[in-house]
């Protein structure tokens, strides 16, 4: 009998610090949701059924107000399929099964259906990450899992083909935040709801020695002129849509009218055998 992995995140302890968020806290979702908006105008078609997976239902219910709340759970209650616009918001990088989140939902779509998702990406908090690992190391001789392990764009952009979704784009917007020090930074994160969930996060507070450390590591590598610390925050949207045969197709190999040194006005070259 084969014994089972443990989760990467502890849904309860997610669900305690999602609490703890305020409204004040969360800049990110606003950035996101102004993203989403931008890039829906863009599809020149209507939408009359929308569902929003997110682990933050006040916040999008608030600038989605017509659509359908998805809690993101690690199955996600879509009875009101086939949607035409399905928007993943800002929990990705919790999701214990990512590619089969994004399964779920492209099941969930209408043909031509479209699957939006925004995400934090593997750029977001490297400077803490990195100040409280040699922290950690220095004081401890150990380290501690901190900070979900999120993806870089390039692997989390072939989660969309792995599920099955057609036309798939994936590209990242950087945000950086700044802050007076390392303990404003952790109290923004503890107001965002983004504070450590990990299954095998350290169950009891950490050293404040360590805390300490890391504030010295991340003034010294990480401040501006002003003494103020930055964080970047990589948010990766992916779009895709469920097949359907009124889509554009690659065309096949060796179908081309007109070659390429033509279109270019340029000699063409044979290479040798």
């Amino acid at each position: 009998m084969t014994q089972q992995q443990p989760l990467m995140t502890d849904l309860a302890a997610l669900s305690r610090n999602r609490d703890r968020a305020t409204p004040e806290g969360l800049v990110l979702h606003h950035a996101a949701a102004d993203e989403i908006e931008d890039r829906l105008k863009e599809v020149n078609r209507p939408f009359t059924n929308t569902g929003i997976v997110t682990g933050f239902p006040n916040f999008w219910a608030n600038r989605f107000p017509t659509a359908t709340l998805i809690k993101d759970t690690d199955l996600l209650a879509l009875q009101n399929a086939p949607y035409d616009l399905l928007v993943h918001a800002m929990s990705l990088h919790w999701a214990n099964d990512p590619v089969g989140q994004l399964i779920q939902c492209r099941r969930a779509l209408r043909a031509d259906g479209l699957l939006l998702v925004a995400t934090f990406g593997g750029q977001t908090l490297n400077e803490l990450r990195s100040c409280l690992g040699q922290a950690e190391v220095e004081v401890t001789g150990g380290l501690s899992p901190r900070v979900a392990p999120m993806g870089e764009l390039r692997d989390i952009g072939a989660l969309l083909q792995r599920a099955g979704l057609a036309l798939p784009v994936a590209d990242a917007l950087p945000f950086t935040l700044e802050y007076t020090d390392i303990w404003h930074l952790m109290r923004d994160l503890r107001a965002m709801g983004e504070t450590n969930a990990l299954t095998d996060r350290l169950r009891r507070p950490t050293a404040a020695s360590v805390i300490k450390r890391a504030g010295e590591l991340y003034r010294d590598h990480f401040a501006n002129d002003q003494g103020r610390i930055r964080a970047t925050f990589e948010m990766i949207f992916l779009t895709g849509w469920a097949p359907d045969e009124s889509q554009p197709k690659p065309l096949r190999p060796g179908s081309a009218q007109q070659r390429l040194s033509d279109a270019l006005g340029t000699d063409e070259t044979k290479l040798p055998n």
